[in-house]
């Protein structure tokens, strides 16, 4: 007896055998149920996920003589000629082998005939994308107003070489590409069905390789039943597929862990005598580094595909911040995995960067950030610890004009004064630009520079403002008077601009002098936007 490939004897044959296109099937099966089926349908999405299958499903049930809860029946004459290729009103077209515009005339000259065994005659064009435009415009009018007996499925993998004219006279449906466990489960059922021995690893391993397609995750099965002789096991499915097993990469990240680069790179040349898929290890690695997260995240998470012990022990060796690094720096190089001179000189890249750019911590623990403090000095000694940093007020005493002699817990200087007195807007800038001379029980007397003077324009306000909160802080009826006279002692806003100043200087001298940046520099010609650094606000 001739074998059957498991991908054509396991094609579903109704709705409910369907995997994964639930959103598709429960859709049609409501439109047969109320009797309100479209004149045209366009089923679209990647390889093998089922689009001429539901069609053919479809096709199916419309002209079925025994619908079973709206799925085909499978036993009437009408679904036993669609099964076997013979039923004369389904007419199966391939687009990519009759693109010619004549090819699209002849196959639509029969279309006002009747059905001559099922109740519609239904047109089941695959790869429609591949056809002409002269093609399409043929196709066009007929697809606009076909007769009632007539029903047109069509199937693309690229919807977007379909003419809009097209599409808007088509109802679509999308089908999603399979997850590895609805393919896995659907594996395990065959095998048991087929009474094939497996290991569970095994079909993990092909249900990723399957890469969203249930045809090609089953021909992958049938190629692996072949070689394994019958079985399908998880080391033969490795050489196979030529992956490399888990256990070479846990002792990458262990080494990564470590900071170890030459026990990593020996790991990666003891793999290289097997010529492994470098894309593929460097996928595997980015699975695991997703479950080291997930397990720092949620240490009772259970995945039974890669050992637990192995990942609580990365889990807890590796920072999330590492693992976060990696992950990143292991998506960007698969990206660019195929533009490396060689596939194990763009892996081994990959994980010397992960090394160079993970954060050296010294002895494990993090090293406290520096803050950077507003104050009047410019530079400060790093051999001082930062506790032992002077603050600016204390090293540079104002001069003794902006001193003044009061009681108890008052403030003795005009900017701690300003601040006390709690205000805003043009009264505290005016207050700011301004020098303290004196003040005795009736009045205040301040001095404000030439430059500045534009700040008494219209004060009135202003000044009232000033002096208000001046007669409340001291509980005295204080009278302002303010003279214009060139100011040479620091003023509070001048104090605040050079305070700014040092602040932005450190923080450009810190990102200047960051050992990461450097090798950004160095290793990718780096540079640093001019104006992009800014400081931190206290």
């Amino acid at each position: 007896m001739t074998y059957q490939v498991l991908a054509r004897k396991w094609r579903p044959k109704n709705f409910t055998e369907l995997v994964g296109q639930e959103h598709v099937s429960q859709s049609l099966i409501h439109a047969l149920q109320h009797n309100r089926l479209h004149h045209a349908y366009l089923f679209t999405g990647t390889r093998g996920v089922g689009k001429t299958t539901i069609a053919r499903i479809l096709a199916k049930a419309i002209n079925c003589e025994n619908l079973q809860e709206y799925n085909p029946c499978g036993q009437c004459s009408n679904c036993l000629g669609i099964d076997q290729g013979r039923f004369m009103d389904l007419i199966e077209v391939d687009a990519a082998s009759r693109t010619r515009v004549e090819d699209t005339r002849d196959l639509l000259d029969n279309v006002q005939y009747a059905p001559n065994q099922g109740r519609y005659k239904v047109y089941l064009i695959d790869e429609v994308h591949m056809l002409s435009a002269h093609s399409f415009n043929a196709l066009l009018k007929t697809l606009e107003e076909p007769p009632e007996h007539v029903k047109f499925l069509l199937a693309t993998t690229d919807p977007q070489k379909i003419p809009v004219t097209v599409l808007s006279r088509c109802l679509q449906y999308n089908l999603k590409r399979l997850l590895p466990e609805q393919v896995e489960r659907q594996m395990i059922h065959i095998l048991q069905q087929e009474q094939i021995t497996f290991q569970e690893q095994a079909i993990k391993l092909l249900s990723r390789a399957a890469d969203g397609s249930m045809r090609d995750g089953l021909s992958l099965l049938d190629q692996a039943v072949s070689f394994g002789g019958g079985q399908v096991d998880y080391q033969q499915v490795i050489d196979m597929l030529g992956t490399v097993a888990q256990q070479p990469v846990e002792e990458i990240l262990q080494a990564l862990a470590e900071g170890n680069a030459e026990s990593m790179m020996l790991k990666v040349a003891e793999m290289a005598e097997l010529t492994p898929d470098f894309a593929d290890l460097l996928e595997q690695i980015l699975r695991m580094l997703h479950r080291i997260a997930i397990s720092q995240k949620l240490p009772d998470f259970v995945d039974h595909e890669f050992d637990r012990q192995a990942i609580d022990v990365l889990a807890k060796q590796l920072s999330s911040e590492d693992v976060q690094l990696f992950y990143q720096i292991g998506l960007i190089g698969k990206r660019d995995l195929e533009l490396a001179p060689d596939p194990r000189l763009g892996f081994e890249m990959v994980l010397l960067r992960m090394l160079s750019f993970k954060p050296n911590r010294g002895s494990g623990q993090a090293q406290p950030e520096k803050q950077i403090k507003p104050g009047r000095q410019t530079a400060v000694n790093n051999d001082v610890a930062p506790a032992e940093v002077i603050p600016a007020s204390q090293q540079e005493i104002v001069s003794s004009s902006n001193a003044i002699p009061v009681a108890g817990d008052l403030p003795a200087e005009w900017a701690e004064i300003i601040e006390a007195i709690k205000i805003r807007g043009l009264s505290k800038e005016l207050a700011n630009n301004c020098l303290l001379d004196k003040i005795d029980d009736h009045y205040c007397y301040l001095t404000i520079d030439p430059a500045q003077q534009n700040l008494l324009v219209g004060k009135g306000k202003t000044q009232d403002k000033l002096e208000k909160a001046l007669q409340n802080f001291f509980g005295k009826p204080l009278k302002l008077k303010i003279s214009v006279k060139e100011a040479n002692d620091m003023t509070p806003a001048r104090q605040i601009k050079r305070d700014q100043e040092d602040r932005q200087q450190a923080a450009v001298d810190a990102i200047n002098n960051d050992e990461n940046v450097q090798a950004l520099k160095n290793h990718f010609d780096a540079r640093i936007v001019p104006g992009s650094i800014e400081a931190r606000k206290e």
